[in-house]
């Protein structure tokens, strides 16, 4: 073998080596792994009361979360207002990230629906949906704004659909959480390990 030969074969070893770990972390990121505590509103950084105040008008069960997600921590305020079961999500700094409501596939648009459901047919061999979420982020847009809409429960081009699914893919049923836009196009999937939580889930 010359020399030539050794350098390439030693190139392609280690090009096949990055790509094995390049795809072990991807699939890694992709497993959501998430653990929270109950705490107490003075734990909360002190713009998320600030924030909440304004909408917080007959809310009920209102209680607060600190959220660990592999290296991500944050903040969630957990509450029922109206009909409504509300989740808010902060930062570790206390900025605002999405807010969520949970609902049924009947408050989802018929074209919308029909295209989340053509995505799960084609994942999985059977599935179960556990829950679905209204999720408004807040992307490019102001913390006020994206309240004063979540609020109002408006339908609105930049909001998300975040389902709970128990699917079924080879031979045995997994918790996967994922990720449509408001036309039901297909954004993210990844695996959700079963947390431990010390408080109803909602």
């Amino acid at each position: 073998m010359t020399t030539r030969s050794i350098v390439l074969d030693t190139m392609r070893c280690n090009t096949f080596f990055i790509l094995f770990v390049l795809s072990f972390s991807c699939a890694f990121a992709q497993v959501k792994n998430e653990r929270e505590f109950r705490i107490k509103p003075s734990e909360l950084p002190k713009t998320v009361e600030t924030q909440l105040t304004p909408h917080m008008d007959g809310a009920k069960r209102i209680r607060y979360y600190q959220e660990i997600d592999g290296e991500k921590k944050s903040f969630e305020a957990k509450f029922k207002k109206g009909r409504l079961r509300y989740s808010v999500e902060f930062d570790e700094l206390g900025a605002l990230e999405d807010v969520e409501f949970i609902i049924g596939k009947t408050d989802i648009p018929n074209e919308t629906w029909s295209a989340i459901e053509n995505y799960l047919g084609n994942e999985f061999k059977k599935f179960t949906i556990k829950k679905i979420q209204q999720q408004y982020p807040v992307a490019d847009k102001s913390s006020t704004q994206v309240l004063k809409e979540a609020f109002q429960n408006l339908i609105l081009p930049y909001i998300n659909y975040e389902l709970v699914v128990s699917g079924k893919k080879n031979q045995v049923f997994e918790q996967f959480e994922i990720l449509f836009d408001s036309d039901g196009t297909f954004l993210s999937i990844r695996k959700s390990i079963r947390p431990k939580y010390d408080h109803v889930l909602y």
